[in-house]
């Protein structure tokens, strides 16, 4: 029997900015965007800290027409893909990573933007 494995992410977050999106030269539609997750605890002093964590996320074809057209800085939303890392050399030859998630199911928890 052979092994399988899960690329599988869930992030349910507050969008950074209103999705980027362009189209590509064969005509696929392709928006990239960041949420953010923040992470609270109390420390050793029962001081409140906080932890706010960047994802870049990226949303193909009819996600990408959705995020466009629904999708809103500010908004909560619940994300699931899978991750896929990038790299590249950049001017000084230094060898760079980036790793996005690639979206498979968009779902809004917000519909409305706050006044």
């Amino acid at each position: 029997m052979e092994k399988s494995s899960i690329n599988k992410t869930i992030i349910v977050g507050r969008l950074g900015n209103n999705p980027e999106s362009r189209y590509t030269a064969s005509g696929r539609s392709v928006s990239s965007f960041s949420v953010a997750t923040d992470e609270y605890w109390l420390d050793n002093d029962n001081q409140k800290k906080n932890h706010t964590e960047w994802h870049s996320l990226i949303a193909w074809d009819k996600l990408s027409d959705f995020t466009n057209k629904f999708l809103f800085k500010g908004q909560l939303v619940y994300f699931e893909g899978k991750l896929r890392t990038k790299s590249w050399d950049d001017k000084n030859g230094i060898k760079k990573y980036k790793t996005e998630v690639f979206c498979t199911q968009i779902i809004p928890l917000e519909w409305k933007k706050s006044s």
